[in-house]
């Protein structure tokens, strides 16, 4: 028997060993980033951003605030200086923190100080978190972008992350819940509720009355 055919079978042993070896090493998870902003009611961000591609999960929640571990009640009743936020999940080979910065800008009123729609009060107010000096440079570039396509001041601030507070349970996913609420509509299955909220609120009318086409979840 030669050399090569002698060779032949103990190589290829060797690679079905390899191959098996290689089949046993730990898969490695891709990479996550998280993006966190402040758009209004949380519900709606939540919902808006969790039909993106590529977005893992968003978490309804509050940041930006002194106190720790707020509740829904504390916030809203002001003085804890926490905007209601949401902290959003994405695979980065999917979707980049630019398109989800851009798709923020224009599914909010960036324009007001003041709160969102008919939620009105401090911890109503947009703003986008940025954790390091490149993120905020990105930031700082789309809104700039933004504000150059919308033609007018965009208020929405770029800020220091803080520690982000997840909100109770029962926010989470509330626009699409099937549990039994009572709301000023009457009762409501949860999703419906939200859906009644929304449009009442007035929240896709004004959006698409200032970005148009551009408003990434109106329809427009």
């Amino acid at each position: 028997m030669t050399f090569s055919e002698t060779f032949k079978p103990t190589a290829l042993f060797f690679l079905l060993v390899l191959a098996a070896m290689l089949r046993c090493l730990p898969a490695h998870a891709a990479p996550t980033e998280t993006l966190t902003v402040a758009g209004g009611c949380f519900w709606c961000v939540e919902s808006d951003f969790e039909s993106v591609p590529g977005v893992i999960e968003a978490v309804s929640g509050f940041t930006g605030g002194a106190l720790d571990n707020p509740t829904y009640k504390q916030v809203t009743g002001g003085n804890t200086g926490h905007y209601e936020a949401v902290e959003i999940s994405f695979d980065p080979a999917k979707v980049s923190r630019e398109t989800l910065l851009a798709m923020f800008l224009r599914s909010v009123d960036p324009t007001d100080a003041g709160g969102q729609f008919c939620d009105r009060g401090d911890s109503y107010r947009t703003a986008i978190f940025v954790s390091n000096a490149g993120e905020k440079a990105l930031a700082t570039r789309i809104k700039t972008q933004a504000q150059a396509d919308l033609g007018q001041t965009i208020v929405t601030p770029v800020l220091s992350t803080s520690e982000f507070y997840p909100a109770e349970a029962y926010h989470q996913d509330y626009y699409k819940g099937s549990k039994l609420v009572f709301t000023r509509f009457g009762p409501k299955r949860q999703n419906s509720a939200y859906k009644a909220y929304r449009k009442a609120c007035g929240r896709d009318a004004r959006v698409k009355q200032l970005w148009g086409k551009d408003a990434p979840f109106t329809g427009s």
